[in-house]
This record gives structure tokens, sequence and C-alpha cells, in this order.
């Protein structure tokens, strides 16, 4: 997939890019300077059509059931998380932000520092990694993140995108990995993902729909990924504190989701 810009092309390009930024600023320590335009105006965009910035960062409580194996819960807010596997009694209580937290498994709560060390890290592992799978299109700009235009292409159901690549640059668990995103050109949604575990590599690991987008409160949120879909999937404006501070499962029906 070749890519070519004129002179005019460029300046539109940042131009427009500088417009739609001022609405979706970048985090800290994202690759402005080694990112393109084109690719950034992108993002941007995703941004805008999933319900904006200003919604994504009113956003507080998110939960969702990941491939049936976990539940979570983030408190976008505070950062507080609840983990809790679907097939055995393991809960993880912890803050993202502190690494601090609370571990109950095999009947009750765990103390010992080697077994609170270990599971605050795999806490804290499956939200990095879960997280991900639900929100990617909203980190398109974080920190340590390069954005690359591969071009136009068609996703495996027909739709017409465009094409761009993410790498990262010592940040997160698996820095050496690279993704491709394809964004509809039709509805400017990311529409499909690939993953590569490497950045060298050329083969994906995989390639899956991002499709199926539901409206939660004030923004759109997938959970549509081929065979491994997340389900689930709620957004509160209020949660009680319990949810994570308490080991005993909550029962979100009960609570009212954001309208």
């Amino acid at each position: 997939m070749k890519h070519f810009f004129s002179t005019s092309t460029l300046v539109y390009l940042l131009f427009a890019g500088a417009i739609f930024a001022q609405k979706n600023p970048a985090a800290a320590g994202f690759d402005q300077a080694g990112s393109d335009p084109k690719a950034i105006e992108l993002a941007d965009k995703a941004m805008d059509a999933m319900g904006g910035r200003k919604n994504w960062d009113k956003t507080r409580f998110i939960a969702w059931n990941f491939f049936g194996n976990r539940k979570l819960i983030w408190d976008k807010w505070t950062g507080n998380v609840r983990v809790d596997n679907v097939n055995n009694d393991q809960t993880i209580l912890l803050n993202i932000n502190d690494g601090k937290g609370r571990i109950f498994k095999y009947g009750q709560e765990q103390t010992h520092a080697d077994s609170l060390a270990k599971y605050l890290k795999q806490g804290k592992g499956a939200w990095i990694n879960d997280g991900y799978w639900l929100t990617m299109p909203f980190k398109l700009k974080d920190s340590g993140v390069t954005l690359k235009y591969l071009g136009e292409e068609k996703t495996q159901d027909g739709a017409d995108a465009d094409v761009i690549q993410l790498t990262f640059k010592n940040v997160g668990n698996t820095p050496d990995n690279k993704y491709k995103v394809w964004v509809n050109k039709a509805n400017h949604l990311v529409w499909q993902w690939a993953y590569y575990p490497k950045f060298d590599a050329e083969k994906p690991g995989f390639i899956r729909p991002w499709t199926d987008y539901k409206k939660h409160g004030k923004i759109l949120l997938s959970g549509e990924r081929g065979d491994r879909d997340l389900t689930d999937i709620m957004v509160f404006d209020q949660l009680p504190e319990s949810i994570f501070t308490d080991f005993k499962r909550p029962d979100l029906s009960q609570y009212a989701q954001a309208k």
C-alpha cells in the first residue's frame, strides 16, 4: 500500500489535524513528531465518531466480560479495578495507579507479601490486556505510541478503510507489539485490527473485526472480535465504593446504567 502526498494535501492534513487535535489532545509522551499527520487525523476522527474526547473523559465506570474468563470493573477516574475470575473464586481488587490492593483466592484473603505481589501484578496485567481489547480506539494517542499511515485497504467484510500502524516506545507489558488498525471510511470507526507480536513481524498473529458498536452512556463501544467476543459491556455514572473493597461478587443488574 503506497501513499504519496502533494504539498497542498499535506497543508490540508496539517490544518485539519490541528482542528481535531484541539478536541482530542494527545497524552503526554505521545510521539507526535514521529507520527504521520494523516494517521493522527484518523485517530482523532475515530475518537469523535465514538462520542468524542469530552464524553470519553466524563465516562467513569466501565464493566465487561473478557472472553468468558474474567469480569472486570474499572473506575477510570480513580484507577480502582476489580477483576473476578469466572472459573474460580479468585478476586483481585487493586488500584492501577499506586499498585496497592487485596487478593481473595482459595476461599480466603491472601496476605502474604509474595502472594500479593504476584497476584496484583497479574491483576494489572489483566486490566492492561483486557482493557485494550475493549478501549483501544480511545487510546490511539496514548503515551509512547507512534502512528503511521499505511494507505487504503478493504477490511475482511469488504468495507473501504484507511489503515494506520501503531508501534510503542517503552510502554506497557509488551512494547515490541505492533498493531494495524483499519478505520472505516464511511463512519470513521475502527472496523478491524491486526496484532503482530514483534514490530518487525511480517505476518500478523491475528486479524479480527472490531464491529457491532453499541451506545453505552455517551460513548460507543464494540464487543465483536470474531470468535472471541467481549460481553456484558456496561457503563455506569455511579457505583458503590464497596465494588472495589468487598470481595463479595456484585450483581451489577441492580444499578442503573449510564444514559
